[in-house]
């Protein structure tokens, strides 16, 4: 297993993974077929992404090039919030459990703190117990609950606030 930071060139394997990792998780953001995102839209976004200092995104590829795992890091905007980097991980089903997770975050981290990020953050729905001992594992605590933040099936979820200083 290969972790290593995405090039414009995964693009289209790399939409084709968050499409797949939506379709098949209950707690992403979106819901599955909503994303309409194109490989042209994604390549454009990941040539982006590269010109960012506080921003990247990792992959997991498994023999044959296949992607099956990634870890987004999107950094503040602004002066105030450039040393944080919001994150979004998915796992194709078939792949979770087996430590994928754990080696994104380890390779993030390095990341993070050559890129002088200080701050890691991310939300994950209350109930998503495989994830929380995944965050909790890596070093993330607990700040606070975004109520009714996520309305799945007609039933509102809440999310949880972590975060991980460096």
């Amino acid at each position: 297993m290969l972790i290593r930071e995405i090039q414009p060139v995964d693009a289209e394997n790399f939409i084709c993974l968050i499409k797949q990792v939506e379709s098949e998780a209950k707690f992403m953001l979106m819901e599955a077929g909503e994303r309409k995102t194109t490989p042209e839209q994604q390549h454009e976004k990941l040539e982006y992404i590269k010109q960012q200092s506080n921003s990247t995104i990792f992959v997991a590829e498994q023999e044959k090039g296949k992607l099956v795992g990634y870890l987004i890091a999107i950094g503040g905007s602004v002066k105030r919030t450039k040393h944080s980097a919001y994150l979004v991980i998915g796992i194709l089903e078939e792949y979770r459990g087996r430590g994928i997770g754990t080696k994104l975050f380890q390779r993030l981290e390095e990341w993070a703190i050559n890129a002088k990020i200080s701050r890691l953050e991310l939300t994950v729905v209350t109930q998503n117990e495989a994830g929380i001992t995944l965050y909790k594992k890596s070093g993330f605590e607990k700040e606070g609950i975004k109520r009714k933040s996520l309305m799945i099936n007609d039933e509102f979820y809440n999310e949880y606030f972590m975060s991980k200083l460096l």
